[in-house]
């Protein structure tokens, strides 16, 4: 069995554990998926000392704590990246896929270490195939899904997403407003996707799609990565997960709905999905469907980047 999951804090989490070999998903636990791609997320922020985020952590779970962008951990968190593809262990999509290997898109997280749009060229040159518009604060780019007053995407954030089509590098509204969302679905000419969002029909969390905006995705022919955050599914549970991939699959089409699971980005997961070795799990309940929602959706939006043989 192979797969593609949009969304996973590998780097981030190198930081506290040695990712290699354990957590809820590791370079060792990846290697039993033979060809599967993992979108490795750049998550360039530091935590602020002492100060606690409420509304963050009744979103996460756990003690969650305001951060801080840092561009020095933007080249750490590459280089981690890039020492894993060194040295053998990865192979980073954008210059090749590995059929019996783990494979690597890395996605940056946010764009609040970006100073003007025209940053992007470096990102790309450094190797970053995906952009998050946001993450949970607004940037000068767009506003963020925690946003006390939406104003969707800015003109620098239009010149963002014109300029993300133009070099081919994916657009991802996960954790950006409900404006944002649909501007830059209206804007791009590209699949845009939501690399780790839920379904606000099913659970009301700032961090879920509205059906319009689900719709908005699907136009552009991206996909919906259906995560395994507890506060944002209807249970926290592998069943829970299934109901919000099922409700995607079932209303708006089995082509649009993918995982992007979060792994060790969360500290508490659903209750059967522990950790990537359920993945298996997950399939068996989705059923036929599984292949879909697990590989084929994704292959298509990467091949529609060129980022994936047909």
């Amino acid at each position: 069995m192979k797969f593609i999951d949009f969304h996973e804090d590998l780097a981030y989490a190198s930081a506290y554990e040695d990712v290699r070999r354990v957590g809820q998903s590791s370079l060792m636990k990846l290697s039993l998926f033979p060809g599967s791609i993992v979108f490795g997320v750049v998550y360039p922020h530091v935590r602020t000392l002492g100060w606690r985020d409420e509304e963050m952590s009744s979103l996460y779970g756990g003690s969650a704590y305001s951060t801080s962008p840092s561009i020095e951990v933007l080249w750490t968190q590459v280089k981690f990246y890039r020492y894993l593809e060194d040295s053998g262990k990865v192979r980073i999509i954008g210059r090749g896929w590995d059929p019996i290997g783990v494979n690597l898109v890395l996605s940056l997280e946010g764009t609040d270490v970006m100073k003007e749009a025209y940053d992007i060229f470096i990102l790309k040159d450094l190797g970053i195939r995906a952009i998050g518009l946001t993450w949970n604060y607004d940037t000068k780019f767009a506003a963020s899904c925690r946003s006390k007053k939406d104003y969707g995407l800015t003109g620098e954030g239009e010149e963002l997403v014109r300029l993300a089509n133009r070099l081919g590098i994916i657009l991802d509204v996960s954790h950006t407003s409900h404006r944002t969302t649909m501007e830059v679905c209206q804007a791009s000419r590209r699949p845009v996707i939501a690399s780790h969002s839920n379904i606000m029909k099913l659970k009301d969390s700032p961090r879920n799609l509205r059906d319009e905006a689900i719709e908005a995705i699907i136009k552009t022919g991206g996909v919906i990565g259906v995560t395994a955050i507890n506060s944002t599914l209807p249970k926290p549970t592998l069943e829970g997960m299934v109901e919000a991939i099922k409700y995607v699959g079932e209303s708006f089409g089995w082509e649009y709905v993918a995982l992007g699971s979060d792994f060790l980005g969360v500290e508490e997961l659903p209750s059967g999905f522990e950790g990537v070795e359920k993945v298996p799990a997950l399939a068996e309940l989705i059923g036929d469907k599984a292949e879909k929602f697990l590989w084929e959706n994704g292959a298509r939006v990467l091949r529609s980047y060129g980022l994936l043989p047909d």
